[in-house]
């Protein structure tokens, strides 16, 4: 399989989904069609903090990825964290997921928690653990969405 890259973004707008389409933008992914999956990293497969993704295929594609997405309306703050942590063997990984109106210490506790919780689950014997979390302040009075994604190799066609 080709690389999950995780990347990241946030933004302020005067709606919610033009806040969202914003963040996506900061993270790269703004023009294709998010197909969520849940959090299982595949065997053999590499994943990398990147920021923001590079050119994955044509604009309308699908795009599979974990994502972490908060919104909030001002003022506040808003904040999305995704833990990931791998097979020591190559075999397969974890990704966890959290975000709210809160702060960056919030939802990264949050999110090793449960990243340590899936662990518990499987018989795996897990690496080391990675969290990025994406955190921004919400002016008054305007709409400002955190996203943290993991992107599952490059697009492909959605018909």
């Amino acid at each position: 399989m080709s690389t999950i890259r995780v990347v990241w973004g946030s933004a302020s707008a005067p709606t919610e989904m033009a806040s969202y389409d914003a963040a996506l933008a900061e993270a790269g992914v703004e023009n294709y069609n998010l197909v969520s999956v849940s959090s299982v990293v595949p065997a053999d497969t590499a994943v990398e903090a990147v920021g923001t993704a590079p050119d994955l295929g044509p604009a309308g594609e699908r795009l599979t990825v974990v994502e972490a997405r908060a919104t909030t309306v001002g003022p506040g703050q808003v904040s999305a964290a995704l833990a990931w942590s791998q097979s020591v063997d190559d075999g397969p990984g974890l990704f966890y997921e959290t975000s709210g109106e809160t702060d960056r210490a919030d939802v990264e506790r949050r999110v090793r928690e449960g990243l340590q919780a899936g662990q518990k689950l499987r018989d795996w014997e897990f690496g080391e653990s990675n969290v990025v979390v994406e955190s921004e302040q919400a002016e008054s009075g305007e709409h400002t969405t955190a996203v943290v994604l993991a992107v599952y190799g490059e697009s492909t066609p959605i018909c």
